[in-house]
């Protein structure tokens, strides 16, 4: 039992800086390449492999008609428009800042179930941290838009906004209706899934460039996102959710961002301030905030991000 726990914190340390990393690889990747072709093709490698795994070595059946149906659903929340879209948004903002804007979406999922589903009336911890959480973007907003102007900077924002609406939305769904599937075999379907569309998206109304033309950098960081992203932090994530506390399991949400700005800045030279760097940590306190209270109203937000 003892091991497990030590191992379950192991798996707490990669999914904290592995799911990190991948944002700067995919800055890296976007710099080389079409960003939705990048998704494509690495949706499809880690999806392919997770579903030859589970088909093949462990003989698991397709799955039933209903569970396509939430597979599709999920597919397009999760991996089409939240990690499509949080790729694409790298082509005009840092990798640190497309990762705090996906951090926020615990308070997302918040405010979306109050409206529509009418939830537990908010209480002031949560009120705090929402302001918070918000606060902090605009910090970290205020240094790279208007200190350190762009071009294309607002859609980029809009673009991770959007990733982040739909990973919320993504969350609410799971939460709300149940596949009853291996959570790392679903995951591969979905992301098998999720490259065919990405792929009819990118080829028919996009520019992408033939495969012949895509280096060899970009094809390492295709190949670290698939086997550290989609598979070795993946599946870390889901031992240390099964081995740990929720909430100590959780606290890799607030971790990966700092990773990616630190090594954004380190990598790719993206600015790093005091500014940045406070107003990341105003946010991500928010973001726990809004997890405490829930925790104590007895809402669970899952935290899932994935980039």
């Amino acid at each position: 039992m003892k091991n497990k726990k030590a191992y379950g914190y192991l798996a707490l340390v990669a999914t904290s800086f592995f799911w990190g990393t991948t944002w700067v690889a995919s800055k890296l990747g976007v710099m080389e390449m079409p960003a939705m072709q990048m998704a494509y093709i690495r949706q499809f490698l880690g999806g392919i492999s997770l579903v030859g795994f589970f088909m093949l070595y462990k003989k698991f059946p397709l799955p039933t008609a209903k569970q396509f149906q939430w597979l599709i659903m999920m597919s397009v929340l999760m991996f089409v428009f939240a990690n499509g879209l949080s790729t694409w948004s790298l082509h005009w903002i840092s990798s640190g800042l497309s990762a705090l804007i996906g951090a926020l979406y615990p308070l997302c999922v918040v405010i979306l179930e109050r409206l529509f589903f009418k939830s537990k009336p908010l209480n002031k911890l949560a009120y705090i941290g929402l302001f918070l959480g918000l606060a902090g973007v605009g910090i970290v907003f205020y240094e790279n838009a208007i200190v350190s102007t762009g071009n294309g900077i607002w859609m980029g924002v809009g673009l991770s906004l959007l990733a982040m609406l739909s990973w919320s939305l993504g969350t609410i769904f799971m939460v709300r209706n149940k596949a009853h599937i291996n959570p790392y075999y679903g995951a591969g379907w979905q992301m098998l899934l999720s490259s065919i569309i990405l792929f009819a998206w990118a080829e028919s109304s996009l520019h992408t460039v033939p495969f012949s033309n895509i280096s060899s950098k970009a094809w390492m960081v295709i190949l670290y996102l698939v086997a550290i992203g989609s598979i070795v932090a993946f599946v870390a994530f889901i031992y240390s959710m099964k081995t740990l506390p929720a909430a100590l399991a959780s606290l890799y949400a607030y971790i990966n961002p700092l990773v990616a700005m630190l090594l954004g800045s380190l990598l790719v030279n993206e600015e790093l301030t005091i500014h940045i760097l406070w107003g990341s940590v105003v946010t991500l306190t928010g973001v726990y905030l809004v997890n405490m209270s829930m925790r104590k109203t007895s809402k669970k937000i899952i935290t899932e991000p994935e980039m």
